[in-house]
């Protein structure tokens, strides 16, 4: 009679393989976005610094770009901004910027204080634009392709690592397809 308690033992066995094998195999920065070789959605907003001046889609067209969604509030964008200053300083691509949810005088004194690494940096105040994109949270960063096609996207803050072996690789090679197709 002691079997049926060798039931709920292995069922609960089960489930802890399950989960320990998913935890092993599975990286979760890398989160499936539907978006990945997909153009980048419509979406047009105001500028931090100039809100007369529009920041759209149309702007990460014609070049290999990366956009890096961001807020004054969130605690790893501090941790990820010197990394994207030192992206802005090689000068590989143009870095855009979007405030998620946000106060355009928040950005603006957190640039002003930690330096602008931005081409450009749109505002997007109730986080439409972020939802359209996919965003999960801050900081998430998408690059895309001349083309406006998003090519990966980055959950997390970037670190010198990801940004050496995985994002200017990326880059480069990205540009390289460009110069070849035109």
């Amino acid at each position: 009679m002691r079997w049926p308690y060798l039931i709920p033992i292995g069922v609960l066995a089960l489930i802890g393989a399950v989960l320990a094998l998913g935890l092993r195999n599975g990286d979760p920065t890398r989160v499936p976005s539907p978006l990945i070789n997909k153009p980048a959605p419509a979406f047009s907003v105001t500028r931090v610094f100039k809100p007369k001046q529009h920041f759209s889609r149309a702007t990460l067209k014609g070049h290999v770009s990366v956009l890096n969604v961001w807020a004054s509030w969130c605690v790893s964008c501090k941790d990820e901004h010197p990394v994207l200053l030192a992206l802005a300083d090689r000068n590989l691509v143009p870095v855009y910027g979007l405030d998620y949810k946000d106060t355009r005088a928040a950005a603006r004194q957190w640039l002003q204080s930690r330096g602008d690494p931005y081409t450009a940096v749109g505002f997007d105040p109730d986080g439409s634009v972020g939802l359209n994109f996919g965003v999960y949270g801050v900081p998430e960063t998408y690059v895309i392709d001349a083309r406006g096609i998003i090519r990966r996207k980055f959950i997390g803050p970037l670190t010198p690592h990801k940004l050496n072996h995985t994002l200017i690789p990326l880059i480069e090679r990205l540009k390289a397809q460009q110069g070849q197709t035109g």
